[in-house]
């Protein structure tokens, strides 16, 4: 409870500031304490003290015009609550900033300290582990931290971690590394989808000795490629018949069914905690269990508790810099239908969800961050009104994202783009298991961006994916280096995905090396491949006619739909994007209008055009297996982006090929 005798102090120091035009500076330190004014001198010792104390001006109109800064001091902070930022439509220069002090380390906490560990000892525990783990595991009661939610085992959003040294470690699974697979599928419903058989329900044969000694344990949990390999999800085990060796899952099932051969792992068991950073929380007891990698000192060990730890809401011109935000169950820091609110400089990482999720609002943006070790995606820009192509101008520039779909991993990328009008500029984004980009919507750019060694645990996967939607347009991918693609899935990985009927896009002057099929065009229409650089790619292009084929009915129903739920017909529609008004007299499930052109391809396999699309796309003064001059050699094995370019007597020139500005692809200060 924040006293009188602070309000008056703060009363006061907001008051000078206001004489000096200048933004009322609040002071917070570990060493603080929250009944005083916030001065240097005087500083808070939480960053929810600052937040009462700028919400206490404001509602007395006292904020001073030139905004407030909140410097937080050296140390961690763990946050009792998230931070609620809401409804702050501030003057144009009333910048609330959240920031580090310079130079030091700060840390926002979503997570609870372990204090103390003991190495299991009791008899009936060390039944319960496995021989190798006597003498290894330690174990804590987390009644010790009076905590009344738990989480969950499985549920996006609400899944308790336990990180060690800063790093998430593995919930005791088994195998420990990789996959099983399903030796047979012995479900009641039967089907086929794309001539492959499956069943709807989740009961299958195993092939290994392993999982009979799980036939009396409870919450074993799975998580598989059920039926497709751009599909997984975790499912709960009902029962497991050792005399038959069938599993049965719990409902409900795997939206698309099951089928042989598809891989999975176990985890949530006690007794495959046999390796070091390997865990296991028995909820009804409350005992945490660990093998450690190392030496547990004093601060190592954390579990995650919060759900989120700032958001911002029906605000404007807040920002937070030089910050480390960490630890939490969902989202690190969401922003809400605000405008003008900046995360800059910042590292997030260990979330169990997303690091940054933007959804409507206007010209929000997420600068030079660091964002990693997430469960889900590390940004979403989500806003503009597609109904009138009004843009949201949210932008994502000079991030590194990486290391991202680590629990939940397919269709949670780098960055996922929706609505209107948002860029992705300047980017790193690695080590991924699914997509880097993942777009919908209308008139986004993404350029100067470096993208490599995602899509590695799926197939029929993009490293940039989009689909299904003839009215998604306008988007330019532009001066992006694609490399190190591959997945070990069906159909393998794409490094430009415009998937089923995906149209009017541009892909243009872009590098691709070592890209699995570059540029893909699954069926769609209106769409540029122009001014690239392919090198031992297979295909560097690709062009399928889907649409009048295995796809037709899709083309009958849904991509209708989805036009006429859009004004087409209507300004602006009807000027920005005219083809839309004729094409469904146009025999739509052809691919037509796209065009291949000043491309330069080198190595691999320079295109795959099927015999039905071959006469509708138009190819010309492509450069194909002729040496292009590059200045360095791009497949060598510490290329960069700056190997690509082409001396000044290239053929490619002579057919209007134009310089890529590969100094200017990736992060920058």
């Amino acid at each position: 409870m924040l006293s009188l005798r602070f309000w008056l102090c703060l009363s006061t120091f907001a008051c000078s500031s206001l004489l000096s035009a200048a933004p009322l500076e609040l002071h917070v330190s570990p060493m603080g304490n929250d009944t005083q004014n916030g001065s240097f001198e005087a500083p808070f010792a939480t960053p929810s003290a600052a937040v009462k104390a700028i919400e206490k001006l404001k509602a007395e109109s006292n904020l001073p015009a030139e905004g407030v800064t909140v410097t937080l001091q050296e140390g961690s902070y763990e946050l009792e609550a998230p931070l609620e930022i809401k409804d702050y439509t501030t003057g144009e220069h009333q910048t609330i900033l959240f920031q580090g002090a310079p130079g030091k380390t700060v840390r926002l906490l979503g997570s609870r300290l372990i204090p103390e560990f003991r190495q299991v000892t009791d008899p009936d525990q060390l039944k319960r582990l496995d021989r190798s783990a006597h003498g290894n595991v330690m174990v804590a009661n987390l009644k010790e931290l009076s905590l009344d939610d738990l989480g969950t085992v499985a549920q996006a959003g609400n899944r308790l971690e336990l990180f060690y040294r800063h790093i998430p470690m593995q919930l005791a699974r088994w195998p420990n590394e990789g996959f099983v697979k399903i030796k047979q599928v012995v479900g009641d419903t039967t089907f086929k989808s794309h001539g492959i058989p499956g069943t709807k329900e989740g009961w299958f044969i195993y092939d290994d000795d392993r999982t009979d000694s799980w036939a009396n344990t409870t919450d074993v949990w799975l998580h598989g490629y059920w039926f497709w390999d751009w599909s997984d999800s975790f499912e709960k085990v009902e029962s497991i018949d050792p005399d038959s060796n069938t599993i049965r899952l719990s409902e409900p099932y795997h939206n698309y069914g099951y089928r042989n051969e598809q891989r999975y792992y176990a985890l949530n068991i006690l007794s495959e905690l046999d390796q070091p950073g390997e865990w296991y929380l028995d909820r009804e007891t409350h005992q945490l269990y660990f093998w450690p990698m190392g030496e547990i000192e004093p601060g190592d060990v954390m579990i995650s508790v919060l759900p989120s730890l700032i958001n911002i809401e029906n605000s404007k011109h807040i920002q937070f810099r030089n910050l480390t935000f960490e630890g939490t169950r969902s989202t690190l820091v969401n922003i809400r239908n605000s405008y003008d609110c900046t995360v800059d400089h910042c590292r997030l990482l260990n979330s169990g969800s997303w690091g940054v999720q933007i959804r409507d609002g206007k010209s929000c943006e997420v600068r030079h961050c660091e964002i990693m070790n997430l469960g889900e995606g590390g940004i979403t820009l989500l806003g503009g009104d597609r109904q009138t192509l009004s843009p949201a101008k949210h932008l994502a520039f000079s991030n590194h994202i990486h290391h991202f779909g680590r629990l939940y991993r397919t269709y949670r990328p780098g960055v996922s783009v929706q609505g209107v009008g948002n860029h992705v500029i300047h980017n790193l984004i690695h080590d991924g298991p699914h997509n880097a980009i993942q777009l919908g919507g209308n008139d986004h750019l993404i350029e100067f961006n470096e993208v490599h060694h995602v899509c590695y645990e799926t197939g029929d996967v993009g490293a940039f994916y989009m689909g299904r939607d003839w009215t998604a347009r306008g988007t330019v991918i532009r001066h992006n280096f694609f490399h190190n693609i591959s997945g070990p899935g069906l159909h393998g990985a794409m490094s430009v995905y415009l998937d089923d009927a995906a149209s009017g896009i541009k892909i243009q002057s872009n590098l691709f090396l070592r890209a699995g099929r570059a540029a893909f065009i699954g069926g769609g229409r209106d769409n540029l491949v122009e001014n690239n650089i392919f090198v031992d790619c297979n295909p560097s292009v690709h062009v399928d006619s889907r649409g009048i084929g295995w796809m037709h009915e899709t083309v009958d129903t849904t991509l209708p739909e989805r036009l006429n739920a859009m004004p087409y017909q209507e300004s602006p529609w009807k000027e920005r994007y005219p083809q839309l008004l004729t094409i469904l007299e146009d025999e739509p499930g052809k691919p037509k209008y796209n065009f291949i052109r000043k491309n330069i391809s080198v190595g691999g396999h320079w295109s795959h055009i099927d015999d039905k699309a071959e006469l509708l796309v138009t190819l010309e003064n492509n450069l194909i297996d002729e040496d292009p001059l590059f200045q360095g050699n791009p497949q060598s094995d510490s290329v960069t982006a700056k190997d690509f370019e082409l001396k000044a007597n290239s053929p490619a020139f002579n057919l209007g090929f134009e310089p890529i500005p590969v100094d200017e692809i990736g992060l920058v200060k």
